[in-house]
């Protein structure tokens, strides 16, 4: 076929194989122009209309056009006070005009920062994380830094290594959101003097900074909630507690029961690990009970998002049959079938306490005044997978 375009698309030229033209000529697809040939040839090589690149501008060509030292762009690059705002503003925009990129590498070694700072995650599978990350870089990349993202996968051995690449790259503080796994490295970023800002863990040194998740808040307006809609009979699917934020969570919902005066039962709270496998396995405890809960409390949305299918699978509809609600309130929680109610821990507001926190130590250092504790708090989400139980679930 591709030879039949290629001698419809061709000039006209004196016929050498009258036998083969005729064939060829009997056969053809007709077009109507050469373009049409290349429209629908995608064998036919295309030429792309490209402007010839010019030289690559460097500092010398940004001095050049505003009309000041080499000296002055590279403080003013550096964001040194010593030059004024009138210079400045006129070094940015030869900047902007020569679309020059400052060379990074350069500019840590005149100024002695990287400017680069390091954040760990337990789980990057979990879309809580990469949400947090997002946030994170965005304020950091306002505030003239970069980032340096590495996953523990809740492996010590892997932390251990996320640590001695953020230590080698030089960076100027590291955010660790491992939420109870972080223990093991903190010797070997305090003992370099690095700034650590960590979650729901207290640090006794100077450089270390702490952002304290009130999970309570949430939690409570959860059970409250389930309790106005007539629910008595609630479970809570905890998660792994080998992490302190899963036993914080654990704890504030017995908390929550208590100000509710409603019983706890034992076999009603269950530890998963924070994972939508994790969340079908916790509900299928509940299957040899004789007695079950008509509404169910997740450690996180992942945990209630599996619950969700489970209890598909098993015939029962959410939100009449069973009430859930999850903890995180990830993009995917208004995008499930009921969308799930959920405790919404604020990804923007973490990662800003978290900026935040590094910033102050990186460019404040002898501050006395300087924030070492951060709160972030929760609170719920009302969507579509809670409701009053039926009769025979109250």
């Amino acid at each position: 076929m591709r030879a039949l375009f290629e001698s419809a698309c061709a000039p006209t030229q004196p016929d050498l194989h009258s036998k083969k033209s005729a064939y060829i000529s009997a056969n053809a697809i007709p077009l109507h122009s050469h373009q049409n040939c290349i429209e629908q040839d995608p064998y036919v090589s295309r030429k792309a209309s490209r402007k010839t690149a010019g030289k690559t501008p460097d500092i010398r060509t940004v001095a050049a056009l505003a009309k000041v030292s080499i000296a002055t762009v590279s403080r003013t690059i550096n964001g040194s006070p010593l030059v004024s705002e009138r210079l400045s503003k006129r070094v940015w925009q030869a900047i902007r005009q020569l679309n020059y990129f400052p060379n990074t590498h350069a500019r840590t070694l005149v100024s002695g920062r990287s400017r680069l700072f390091g954040i760990i995650v337990e789980n990057i599978t979990n879309p809580f994380f990469p949400e947090l990350i997002q946030s994170f870089e965005e304020i950091a990349v306002a505030h003239g830094y970069e980032i340096l993202v590495s996953s523990s996968n809740s492996d010590p051995i892997i932390l251990t290594q996320c640590v001695r690449r953020m230590l080698e790259r030089k960076v100027e503080g590291v955010a660790v959101m491992t939420f109870g796994e972080e223990e093991p490295v903190l010797d070997q970023l305090v003992h370099r003097n690095v700034p650590i800002v960590l979650a729901e863990f207290k640090l006794n040194d100077p450089k270390a900074s702490t952002i304290l998740l009130d999970y309570s808040t949430g939690i409570h307006e959860a059970v409250n909630h389930l309790v106005t809609l007539g629910h008595s009979k609630i479970a809570f699917l905890a998660g792994p507690h080998k992490l302190h934020s899963a036993i914080t969570r654990e704890n504030d919902f017995r908390t929550a029961m208590k100000a509710a005066r409603l019983p706890i039962q034992k076999e009603w709270i269950i530890e998963c690990d924070h994972t939508l496998k994790g969340g079908v396995a916790g509900f299928g405890n509940f299957r040899s009970l004789a007695k079950r809960p008509s509404a169910v409390i997740c450690s996180n949305d992942m945990t209630a998002i599996g619950v969700l299918r489970a209890a598909y699978l098993e015939g029962l509809r959410v939100p009449q049959d069973l009430s859930v609600i999850g903890l995180d309130d990830i993009d995917f929680a208004e995008f499930t079938l009921p969308a799930l109610t959920t405790i919404c821990l604020s990804r923007a507001e973490l990662a800003r306490a978290a900026f935040e926190a590094l910033r102050q130590q990186a460019e404040n250092p002898n501050d006395p005044n300087r924030k070492r504790e951060f709160l972030v708090s929760t609170r719920l989400v009302v969507r579509g997978s809670t409701a009053a139980p039926s009769a025979s679930k109250r």
